[in-house]
């Protein structure tokens, strides 16, 4: 098994969380997992953007060119990573913030995530990442549910624990965006 994507938005809006969920996720399956973050210096609203692979095998670089998936979180980024996408891989994008149709990129399956309202109905629009993180598992298959569930504790300091209910309401709520086949 070999997984790899860029996750990419601007500063604050959680791309460097979904990124380190992703890899304590991966550690909880006992995966081999690299994560490499770059943001700007001013972070919140400046870009953002990390690459994370998970594998079976040990992991040469976790530099990627030609990722098999990108989540992408704003329009300058799609601009960015879009075109970056192998051929047949895909292209996660937030339908609340980007207006982008799958002849854009049509080399790639599009998948357009209403994060935003997905993370509203399961109570908080702030978490939009969650539910783009709930739809990017479901449709790669990449981790259990569970596993990143059990990441929220590695990944978030203690005083945001009791967070954790909510989040993962946001991420069944992506999860379930998925499996109800909505893209």
């Amino acid at each position: 098994m070999y997984f790899d994507v860029i996750i990419a938005g601007f500063g604050g809006q959680g791309v460097l969380l979904l990124g380190n969920l992703l890899t304590y996720g991966a550690m909880e399956e006992d995966r081999h997992v690299t994560y490499m973050p770059v943001y700007g210096v001013e972070m919140r609203g400046g870009t953002a953007n990390c690459t994370v692979v998970i594998s079976d095998q040990e992991i040469g670089s976790p530099v990627i060119h030609h990722p098999l998936n990108a989540v992408i979180m704003n329009k300058p980024s799609l601009l960015r990573f879009g075109p970056m996408v192998q051929p047949g891989g895909r292209l996660f994008v937030n339908a609340s913030l980007i207006d982008a149709r799958p002849g854009d990129y049509p080399e790639t399956k599009m998948i357009r995530v209403p994060t935003i309202e997905l993370a509203a109905k399961a109570g908080d629009q702030r978490l939009a990442t969650m539910t783009m993180l709930g739809a990017l598992i479901e449709e790669t298959k990449v981790l259990t549910q569970e596993s990143v569930v059990k990441a929220f504790k590695k990944a978030l300091d203690k005083r945001y624990h009791k967070m954790i209910p909510i989040n993962t309401a946001a991420l069944e709520e992506g999860a379930r965006f998925i499996r109800e086949g909505k893209v």
